[in-house]
């Protein structure tokens, strides 16, 4: 692995990956990234990181959840982005999805705290059945790096303990 490369996994290793996202916008974007992710690296997403949050709107799910047969062109065209029609759709039906969630739970943090604890597979199940283009991987991964699942970090990582200093008590749960 490049230097470059290693610097960017570092940063988001020791910043980002395990901590608790307050935002709804920003567990979007988690969700939203990971989705991309699927069949290519990790490096090349957190790579295009910033490419993606210019084309998503800063991953407001409002504005995304209002994109129409424009915008789905505008990022099928951003060679900054992953231009996959699969995924593409399924950040915007995630988004509306999303809203709805919002609407009817008050956020989509809340949604997810409503269903904590729950196994890998029960939160693969649950995903599948509210959202697009959201496998056990995908669900998996989107889940440990925003402090949900368990295994981002182990106890030998120095990172393991500020991670779980952050967590809410009713997170701290294995």
């Amino acid at each position: 692995m490049k230097e470059a490369d290693i610097a960017v996994h570092k940063n988001y290793h020791d910043h980002f990956y395990g901590f608790p996202i307050e935002s709804d916008d920003e567990l979007f974007c988690r969700l939203v990234l990971e989705i991309n992710q699927a069949g290519l690296s990790w490096t090349t997403i957190l790579k295009k990181e910033e490419t993606f949050r210019k084309a998503y709107h800063n991953f407001s799910i409002k504005k995304v959840a209002a994109y129409k047969e424009k915008d789905i062109e505008r990022l099928l065209n951003d060679a900054g982005i992953i231009r996959n029609k699969l995924k593409v759709n399924a950040s915007i039906t995630n988004a509306r999805k999303i809203l709805a969630l919002q609407k009817e739970f008050g956020s989509f943090k809340k949604w997810l705290a409503l269903h904590h604890p729950l196994s890998r597979a029960e939160w693969t199940t649950l995903f599948k059945q509210t959202f697009t283009f959201t496998g056990g991987e995908i669900v998996n991964e989107f889940l440990m790096s925003s402090g949900y699942l368990s295994g981002a970090h182990d106890a030998g990582c120095k990172i393991y303990k500020k991670v779980l200093a952050q967590k809410p008590a009713w997170n701290n749960k294995k």
